[in-house]
């Protein structure tokens, strides 16, 4: 037995270890792409002059669209937020997704709304349209509010894109705070890439601790809340190193479902948003692309480093829990349903690199990881563990973490430099020492039971409660069950 013990001891270990070793060279990979296509974004983008964009006749003509469900602690600031932003062709579609609460009398009486006949092409399924409203202000032109019944951010989003008028969609969160000129950087790609674009995101903040004023960011603060906090180092890290370095593969997965901006032609084709997966917009990214390459057209996703969305994080554990829950539900989900695409060379990139990559790293690595310390414990309580091995194994891995955040914290200060109190910097570095201790073992956590409750059939939403961008004395909560 204890023979037993001691190979099986040995294939562990160097399982993990290789494996660990594999994780860390494709991390370091996606550093060095990201530092390169950062540096080549910022080098040519400081000789652009968006107000170009801005007047030009050339410039594609968007369409906003925001699902709003339960959201009136939030709304009209969120509202005033889209119509103020610099463009010259764009419309702001706010899709009323069946709210229990005050949002869409809220956003009756403020923008004095009233119901115009217009016959909805229903190109893509979704549930019943009851109303299209425009405001009777000249100055609210931009503004139309689809009240609907209800049917989840899915559905709501394809009510909009049936609804929409321009030639690009821009999906956003409604509770997001999106800068002034986010259209123009987003809209850049499509007017200078050789090949079709079919999607662009840019990157998303924290917006906890800000100050908002008339639907504007007027002030950058770190978070006050440690978890919060952890959540701005988990995004740079995710935003600036890696997507940054798949859009420069053209290997990108996913647009974050905050803010992103597609062809809606495409869109259309592949039949929008899907309603069985709670992942959206990681799985609708999947199809366009499949769809493109299948039709032998040559195309691109496109991913730039500004910060052009803040967005409030969950800083409750059991909010934020359910958040990351769904987001393993939908990764799975996404990559079942689009499963004929491992290893695949008919889908170039997307088959060979950027499926196999979700699957082994992003889907089974908290897997893995937790089933490593398990048999860590196991091992430990029988007496067979190498102390040594493990100890060297465990620092290994805790110091690269330590020197990985450090990198995205270098990265945001080369780049655009959001958080200029020295005070905010020390911050985020000390949360780069105590994230792996603190917050990285919940996240394994969170995506293991968001694995168990997808195998169990658990697949509801989950209660989302937001705080609005106020202090939060003042703040009113409201609840998002979509």
């Amino acid at each position: 037995m204890r023979e037993f013990l001691a190979t099986f001891e040995t294939i562990f270990n160097n399982a993990i270890f290789y494996y660990a070793i594999f994780v860390m060279g494709s991390y370091l990979i996606l550093t060095l792409l990201s530092a390169i296509e950062m540096s080549g974004y910022i080098r040519k983008n400081s000789y652009v002059n968006y107000r170009e964009i801005l007047v030009s006749p050339l410039a594609p003509s968007v369409s906003i669209l925001a699902p709003a469900y339960n959201e009136e602690a939030t709304i009209i600031e969120n509202i005033r937020s889209l119509l103020s932003l610099h463009y010259g062709h764009y419309e702001v579609i706010i899709i009323n997704d069946g709210s229990k609460d005050g949002t869409f009398q809220q956003m009756f009486d403020y923008y004095k709304l009233e119901k115009v006949d217009f016959v909805v092409n229903y190109q893509i399924k979704c549930n019943e349209i009851r109303g299209v409203y425009k405001s009777k202000l000249p100055s609210f032109s931009k503004l139309t509010v689809v009240d609907k019944v209800n049917g989840g951010k899915s559905d709501a989003l394809n009510a909009g894109i049936n609804v929409a008028a321009k030639e690009l969609i821009m999906c956003i969160d409604v509770d997001c705070i999106v800068l002034e000129d986010a259209i123009l950087k987003l809209a850049k790609p499509y007017l200078e890439e050789k090949y079709k674009v079919i999607a662009t995101g840019g990157v998303v903040r924290i917006a906890n601790s800000c100050k908002v004023e008339d639907g504007k960011l007027v002030e950058i603060n770190m978070p006050k809340n440690l978890w919060p906090r952890f959540q701005v180092l988990e995004y740079i890290r995710a935003f600036l190193m890696g997507r940054m370095a798949w859009s420069r593969l053209n290997g990108l997965l996913i647009i974050s479902g905050a803010m992103g901006l597609f062809d809606k032609e495409t869109v259309i084709k592949v039949g929008g948003y899907d309603h069985s997966t709670v992942g959206e917009d990681m799985e609708l990214v999947i199809r366009m692309r499949r769809y493109m390459y299948e039709q032998d057209r040559r195309f691109k996703v496109v991913y730039i480093p500004d910060p052009l969305c803040w967005t409030e994080a969950p800083q409750d554990l059991q909010i934020l829990g359910r958040q990351r829950n769904r987001w393993t539900r939908g990764t799975i989900e996404s990559l079942w349903m689009h499963k004929d695409l491992f290893f695949n060379p008919r889908y170039g990139v997307l088959g060979m690199l950027s499926y196999p990559y979700w699957l082994f790293f992003e889907w089974m690595a908290p897997i893995i990881e937790f089933l490593g310390i398990t048999v860590f414990i196991l091992l430990a309580f029988m007496g067979n563990i190498n102390w040594e091995f493990s100890f060297i194994l465990i620092a290994m891995v805790y110091f690269f973490s330590i020197t990985l955040s450090t990198i995205a914290i270098l990265f945001e200060e080369m780049s655009y430099q959001q958080y200029t109190k020295g005070t905010d910097l020390v911050k985020l570095l000390l949360s780069a020492f105590l994230e792996p201790i603190m917050y990285h073992p919940l996240t394994v956590y969170w995506s293991i039971k968001g694995n168990l409750d997808k195998f169990t059939g658990k697949n509801n939403w989950g209660a989302m409660t937001r705080k609005g961008f106020k202090s939060t004395e003042a703040a009113t909560e409201t609840k998002q069950t979509t």
